[in-house]
């Protein structure tokens, strides 16, 4: 079972969380930032197995509970045991006191909130911790994140709460305030890349070029190897006219708006194919000073020819318009227009 020891490249946010079981002293709020996939959630629930953790102590009965265990105890364990009854609960998303809240749809609605007000209220059944992990925190809307504001001004007895959210900028600025940050950097392109040539069986090259194109993030580097990527790839550089650049001014505003419909179609997909966009570009910026930190180095001879002609400022230029349509997106713009912007500052750009 996952512990501390299988977050791959976080040694500060682990440092950091084990520092804080050892001293037993554990804010009533933390905020995990970064992106998907990096370790964020087997955090959180690692840290909740932590704090509830029996180790080599009694399991609970009639007459003793998990927080008179506790009571005396100099600190927590830095690893839960993964094998007493309360670790084995809560790997199994079955511990009436660790609590789980995901938006419904694209929110956190406030119901959500207040019914978590309504079990705060009362004690906890049988952890020494009561742990509530809110994931996607960014999506609270208003008037579930000032639900959550209160909550965190009066925070209840025995209870720690971990929001996990990408950027502390996706949250009430009084939300942050209230909250010890830890940041989660992303995966190390040659760590991703060990990973999934020895877990996941991906040949070496395979391996490579995917831990690359993901971002640092297992979650999107495993949905990569699990679909045809490559083919959505040259799908969207031909279709957008970034394979060729510098004959991107050519096309008229009806082939343009065209593909931003069809890319606007799957609004799931727009995040991963705006970041295939950007390590295009990045690639043909890089392949002008080194060829071998190129990312889609299956496509080498492609880099070279659309990277011929386009002057770094232009390029730099393409990347800032893709950033600007991936907040856009974040912010809820709506998606066919924000696809078009994009697509036509890429033509003047």
């Amino acid at each position: 079972m996952p512990g501390f020891e299988t977050i791959i490249d976080q040694k500060r946010p682990v440092k950091v969380l084990k520092t804080l079981l050892k001293k037993k002293e554990i804010p009533h709020a933390l905020l995990f930032t970064g992106i998907e996939g990096t370790g964020r959630e087997n955090a959180a629930l690692t840290l909740a197995k932590a704090c509830n953790c029996f180790g080599k102590n009694p399991e609970p009965s009639q007459n003793n509970n998990q927080f008179e265990l506790r009571q005396n105890d100099q600190s927590f364990p830095t690893e839960p045991c993964n094998t007493c009854h309360s670790c084995r609960r809560i790997e199994s998303d079955n511990h009436p006191d660790i609590i789980r809240i995901k938006p419904v749809g694209s929110y956190i609605r406030i119901d959500k909130i207040r019914t978590l007000c309504e079990k705060l209220i009362r004690k906890p059944y049988e952890a020494g911790m009561r742990v509530v992990i809110i994931s996607d925190a960014q999506a609270l809307n208003p008037s579930a994140a000032n639900a959550l504001l209160k909550l965190l001004e009066e925070p209840p007895d025995r209870t720690i709460l971990i929001l996990i959210a990408p950027q502390i900028a996706d949250l009430l600025p009084t939300i942050v305030s209230r909250c010890q940050n830890i940041r989660f950097n992303p995966i190390s392109r040659k760590n991703l890349a060990r990973l999934l040539n020895k877990e996941y069986g991906l040949d070496q090259v395979e391996a490579d070029l995917t831990a690359a194109m993901s971002g640092g993030s297992i979650t999107r580097a495993l949905e990569m190897n699990g679909s045809n990527w490559k083919q959505q790839r040259d799908w969207l550089l031909k279709g957008s006219g970034l394979d060729r650049p510098a004959e991107l001014p050519e096309k008229s505003a009806g082939q343009l708006m065209l593909f931003a419909e069809k890319l606007a179609q799957n609004k799931n997909n727009i995040p991963g194919s705006l970041e295939i966009f950007k390590s295009w570009i990045r690639d043909l910026i890089i392949f002008k000073f080194n060829r071998d930190k190129i990312i889609n180095r299956d496509l080498v001879d492609k880099i070279k020819g659309a990277s011929r002609g386009m002057t770094i400022k232009i390029l730099i230029k393409k990347i800032d318009v893709i950033q600007s349509a991936q907040k856009d997106v974040q912010y809820n713009m709506n998606t066919r227009m924000a696809m078009e912007v994009m697509m036509i500052r890429l033509a003047r750009e």
